[in-house]
């Protein structure tokens, strides 16, 4: 440009700002970051170079201010536009640029004050009118539209107000003059965006009038006018959405995705997406979308509603949730909810078995109306009798009484669906006289209704009035010919009622009706084959494997169409076993199984007893009891004679008899006419009496119990063969016969094996008699060793009682003689009251006068103790009596206690431990009463020897006597002191050194006594160790209570 317009300087300007300002304008419309940065790089470089040349050119300021806006930086852009107005306040350019720099910003009457110019400026009166329909408020798009009619006035070919004109009488249906301001702003611009509206506007007005074709045209038109989507959209949803009319949801699609690049939070277009999907069979990508508009709107209760229709397939529960959703929304809203919002809910609670929730959302759906007199029992049918029940199911002359009676009988055609429903719940919940008047009722309104028909020709059905139900299937066809589900109906009604042929012809005609799409005609034309290859008629090998290959056919085409077709699935299994294919079969009826367990709707006791019949087959008698018991169960509540025959088969096969038996008698009691019953009783009981006998063992009852079941066998048979005389239930009268013979024979001969097990049981009876004698007699020896030992055990202890006693008496005694014979000295000791019985005495009279003291396992520092002064005196001879008598562990013991008391404090601790080993072995009792007895007969030896001693002085051996008199108590009860120091120098009699000798034989170890002085005190002394230990010690007081 500087090359070749060098000497034109203004030109080259306009060159260049024409350049920043078209690449400004691709940078504006760019939805890539990347590009539009560069679009707007080459603008301001444009620009920058036009401001080179001239910088003070208003058109480079204005350009500049347009770039600014175009990136967003309205502060700036402003700047720019001020620059220009500074020099030329009249710049019409740079007006236009700061009022929309106002409009971004937001400040709407500055703006509106800049955009006011020129009063007849049509353009500036388009623009007012624009941001005055921006305001959204009823007053801001009256004065809008009065300035667009303004501007056409001024200017009655400016297109931008032919096009938002048309747009105001669009939206007013003023279809015609749409149509003529389009064409006219057609006519009078070649701008591209501005066509495109025109043709829009066009577009749109066809569309609303139902002219498809026309519409595509035009928004097609519209579509071609734009470069890009984001420049104008709305023609892209427009197209999409007549396509999606049209069917021609591959274009639908494309276009409605462009939409969703533009706005990707749209609803309606994520909805109309959705449709497409649905319609195109991708049903997770439909709900996918559905989802998403929920989300981005959880207040769209349309949104909600085509979820919740999507999710009825395959999630009830979550549909249910969208309905429920979609119905608060509108409740909430104040809008009315639509009928058919609330009849779905309550199809939904009825197939989850919520049957009081449907029923409240039914009786919802309809409103106030005659039925609720029928529901609530204000309004009864006539009774009619038995002999003419058919029309119960035809009588209309109800409702014309009613309206006779002056009772409107209205049923507004939305509310006949709720109520068809209404009067299903009532059938399933076994009303079925009000459901009887109920698809009456719908019948006296819209006498074509053709279910209506169907559902009592069903409820006669299941009162096995096969005829009459055939009847109302044919009123049924007599509206609609070729009704599938009619003439399936009819082919199954006639199949019952044995009429094979007009069956065939009949299943035909239902799937030629629907050209083969039909899966129930296919299916019932299926079950026709096999049931024609089963029959129990002579079989022809050829012609069963023929229908059951074609029924085979027939359930695999309704599974290619179906494949979740549970009765078709079932078919096939059934196909299967028949030809042998157990393992295959038994898996097909396991899923089968399955399946139907988690729909209330199918009811399919059918594969229950297929699956029991294969376990039958395949030798697994356990679990096909199992199978036939909870089928019976489940679906019959114990009360069907025929799986009660099949039960029966399986326990006779198993030789399971009394089961059987059992179970034959409970289907005779259902079905007491069925003679075939009777007859498997009777092969029963006589397999059962014929396996008893053949046994190597057996009892006399189980016999007896045989001869029982034949008579029964054989009274059967009789009744069987009098009844087979008619011919009419089938049976061969000699074929009974010789189950007859056979039942006699086997009873003559069970009345040996009756006395044989007679005998044998007598024989067991005997041998158990003499077992039980035997044991009877052990038993009574057992008791009486026992009693015996008791006995024995018993009366030691009692002899142990007495000898405690015993000494307890003995105890008593010395001590109360002690204290008589006594007097003048006593010892005693205030001690615990816990240790008041473990007191010993020892005392001793010393040749110096005083008075020896001692006290055996007691604490000396909590003894208390007194002495008496007592004439001096000799050691009696007595002591030395004492000393013989008292037994030498007695002795060694106590003398072992004195050197302790010497002070060798540990020989005391090790001497007193010895002790109570010693006193832990004590003697028995017998011992220790020997022991006392030759104690006493020495004492009474020596006392005779002293009697005869004569070398004594008199007063000494009155002395001794006495003494010995004083200490014999103190022997005799053992508490002497037989370790006392002697201080005489050798004894007065041969007596006492024998006496001394004995005692000291006895002694492990020599014993050493240090005399007491008479100027010592009469109390003991010991060390401060000795006292110290002997306080401390924790087995002074064990020694002591050992010794006593």
């Amino acid at each position: 440009i500087d090359e070749y317009y060098s000497d034109v300087r203004y030109e080259r300007i306009a060159i260049l700002n024409a350049l920043g300002a078209y690449y400004s304008y691709l940078g504006k419309i760019e939805t890539k970051q990347r590009e539009k940065e560069e679009h707007f790089i080459l603008a301001t470089q444009y620009y920058n170079k036009a401001s080179r040349i001239d910088m003070h050119e208003p058109s480079t300021w204005v350009g500049k201010g347009q770039l600014l806006l175009a990136k967003g930086d309205v502060e700036q852009a402003f700047a720019a536009f001020k620059i220009v107005l500074d020099g030329d306040r009249d710049n019409v350019p740079a007006l236009l640029g700061q009022a929309c720099v106002e409009f971004n910003r937001g400040r709407y009457s500055e703006s509106l004050e800049l955009y006011k110019l020129d009063p007849e400026n049509a353009e500036a009166l388009v623009a007012l009118a624009i941001t005055d329909l921006h305001k959204n408020e009823a007053a801001g798009i009256r004065k809008g539209m009065e300035k667009m009619q303004r501007a056409f006035e001024i200017y009655p070919y400016c297109a931008m107000a032919l096009n938002y004109l048309a747009n105001h009488f669009f939206f007013t249906g003023q279809h015609f003059l749409v149509e003529q301001l389009t064409e006219t702003a057609l006519a009078v611009t070649n701008h591209g965006q501005t066509k495109a509206h025109s043709y829009y506007n066009l577009a749109r007005s066809y569309h609303s009038k139902g002219d498809y074709e026309k519409a595509g045209l035009y928004y097609m038109a519209s579509v071609k006018e734009i470069n890009k989507p984001y420049e104008f959209i709305f023609p892209y949803y427009g197209l999409g959405q007549v396509q999606l009319k049209l069917g021609d949801l591959r274009s639908a699609q494309s276009n409605f995705e462009k939409v969703l690049e533009v706005y990707p939070d749209n609803c309606e277009t994520m909805k109309a997406l959705g449709h497409i999907y649905v319609q195109l069979g991708q049903t997770e990508k439909a709900q996918e979308f559905m989802r998403k508009a929920t989300k981005i709107d959880p207040r769209d209760s349309q949104a909600f509603l085509e979820l919740g229709e999507l999710l009825i397939s395959s999630d009830t529960g979550a549909a249910l949730d969208s309905f429920k959703t979609a119905r608060g929304l509108l409740k909430k809203g104040g809008q009315e909810v639509p009928i058919e919002l609330l009849n779905n809910i309550g199809v939904l609670h009825f197939e989850r078995g919520e049957f009081e929730l449907a029923e409240q959302s039914f009786k919802e759906a309809l409103g106030d109306g005659i039925w609720l007199a029928f529901l609530e029992g204000r309004e009864k049918s006539q009774e009619i009798d038995a002999s003419a029940s058919i029309l119960q199911y035809k009588d209309m002359q109800l409702f014309h009484r009613l309206e006779d009676g002056g009772r409107h009988v209205e049923l507004p055609w939305n509310k006949v669906t709720p109520l068809f429903n209404l009067a299903r719940l009532q059938e399933q919940l076994n009303n079925a006289e009000i459901a009887s008047i109920l698809y009456r009722l719908i019948l006296f309104k819209y006498p074509d209704y053709v279910d209506a028909y169907l559902r009592l020709a069903a409820i006669a059905k299941v009162r096995n009035n096969v005829q009459l139900s055939i009847e109302l299937v044919h009123d049924a066809l007599k509206v609609n010919d070729k009704c599938p589900n009619a003439l399936s109906m009819l082919g199954e009604l006639e199949l019952k009622n044995d009429d094979w042929v007009k069956a065939k012809e009949t299943f035909r005609a239902a799937s030629d009706a629907t050209d083969g799409k039909d899966s129930y005609a296919t299916l019932s034309l299926g079950n026709w084959n096999y049931f024609a290859a089963i029959r129990n008629e002579k079989r022809n090998p050829k012609l069963e494997a023929t229908h059951l290959e074609k029924a085979k056919e027939l359930y695999t085409r309704v599974l290619l169409q179906h494949p979740a077709n549970l009765y078709a699935a079932n078919g096939a299994g059934v196909v299967l076993a028949e030809k042998g294919h157990f393992d295959v079969s038994k898996d097909i009826f396991t899923q089968v199984q399955e399946a139907a367990s988690g729909n209330i709707f199918v009811q399919m006791p059918d594969v229950w007893i297929n699956l029991a019949h294969v376990y039958f087959a395949q030798g697994n008698f356990s679990l096909a009891v199992k199978m036939y018991q909870n089928c019976l169960r489940k679906f019959y509540y114990n009360t069907d004679s025929q799986i009660l025959l099949y039960l029966a088969r399986t326990y006779y096969e198993a030789e399971q008899w009394q089961d059987c038996k059992k179970t034959l008698l409970r289907a005779i009691h259902l079905a007491p006419s069925n003679y075939t019953l009777r007859f498997d009783a009777g092969v029963t009981l006589q397999k059962f009496s014929a396996s008893t006998l053949q046994k190597t063992k057996k009892t006399a009852d189980e016999v007896r119990s045989t001869i029982a079941e034949l008579e029964n066998a054989v009274r059967l048979f009789s009744q069987l063969s009098a009844a087979s005389n008619l011919h009419f239930h089938g049976f061969d009268e000699k074929k009974i016969d010789t189950h007859v013979d056979y039942c006699k024979n086997v009873l003559a001969a069970a009345k040996p094996h009756l006395e044989a097990a007679i005998r044998e049981e007598q024989q067991i009876r005997q041998r158990q008699e003499v077992a039980r004698q035997v044991a009877l007699a052990e038993e009574a020896r057992r008791k009486a060793e026992e009693q015996r030992k008791f006995q024995l055990e018993k009366r030691k202890q009692e002899d142990e009682l007495k000898r405690v006693r015993q000494q307890e008496e003995h105890f008593q005694r010395i001590k109360s003689s002690l204290f008589q014979l006594l007097p003048d000295v006593c010892v005693c000791w205030c001690m615990p009251i816990q240790d008041q019985y473990k007191m010993v005495l020892d005392l001793a009279c010393t040749t110096n006068g005083f008075v020896h003291h001692k006290w055996l396992g007691h604490d000396h520092a909590n003894a208390k103790w007194a002495v008496r002064h007592r004439t001096p005196n000799s050691r009696s001879e007595s002591e030395e009596q004492w000393k013989s008598s008292t037994p030498a562990s007695k002795r060694r013991e106590r003398t072992e206690m004195d050197d302790e008391e010497g002070g060798n404090s540990e020989k005391r601790r090790r001497k007193g431990g010895k002790r109570r080993k010693k006193d832990k072995s004590s003697k028995s009792r017998y011992e220790t009463l020997e022991a006392e007895a030759d104690m006493m007969d020495d004492q009474e030896d020596l006392e005779d020897e002293d009697a005869n001693l004569n070398y004594r002085e008199p007063g000494q051996n009155d002395q001794d006597d006495a003494e010995e008199n004083a200490h014999a108590p103190l022997a005799a009860a053992g508490l002497e002191d037989s370790d006392a120091e002697d201080d005489v120098a050798a004894p007065s009699s041969t007596t006492g050194r024998r006496r001394r000798a004995w005692s000291e034989s006895d002694d492990d170890e020599p014993l050493e006594r240090q005399p007491l002085s008479r100027e010592h005190s009469p109390e003991p002394r010991y060390s401060d160790e000795e006292v110290k230990e002997d306080g401390h010690r924790p087995n002074g007081n064990a020694a002591a209570e050992d010794e006593d």
